[in-house]
């Protein structure tokens, strides 16, 4: 007597493995790499704190943002910051030449005593700029921004 599940077995196997494999796709997230030329330090000493958020609420002091992407770089002239690759989306930079290296944008009476920056050279009125005024798109390709560094004290 002949096995006729052999073949039947084999059929649906055949069938459905390539049904299965296309079910469950490798999902894939576009990245591109994001750096900021800094521009305007008064002076080399201590370091500049950098970082990129996608959130809203977590701009311009990163720490509400796990997500973020931070930097502490060695202050210097033709200072030039490297996220590496970021996935797509809006994002905003907020920078702060820390000169005297407490980790800290030092101020005195609310005001600042050490240099800051953001993305799109974002305006600064009554306190920091809104995500919104310093968001810039990331997608596709690389982002270079630029951002000049602003000291009221």
């Amino acid at each position: 007597m002949r096995d006729r599940q052999g073949p039947l077995r084999a059929l649906t196997l055949a069938l459905c493995l390539p049904l299965a494999a296309g079910a469950a796709p490798v999902a894939s997230v576009d990245k591109a790499d994001v750096s900021a030329t800094v521009t305007g330090l008064r002076s080399t000493k201590g370091q500049v704190l950098a970082c990129l958020t996608t959130r809203p609420d977590a701009f311009p002091d990163c720490a509400k943002d796990p997500h973020a992407f931070t930097r502490i770089v060695r202050a210097g002239a033709n200072l030039r910051i490297n996220f590496g690759a970021v996935p797509d989306g809006r994002y905003a930079i907020a920078l702060v030449h820390d000169e005297n290296g407490n980790g800290k944008l030092d101020k005195r009476l609310m005001i600042p005593r050490e240099g800051f920056g953001f993305s799109r050279d974002a305006p600064v009125r009554m306190g920091p700029p809104s995500f919104a005024e310093a968001a810039f798109p990331v997608g596709g390709e690389d982002a270079h921004v630029s951002i000049r560094m602003r000291y009221i004290l």
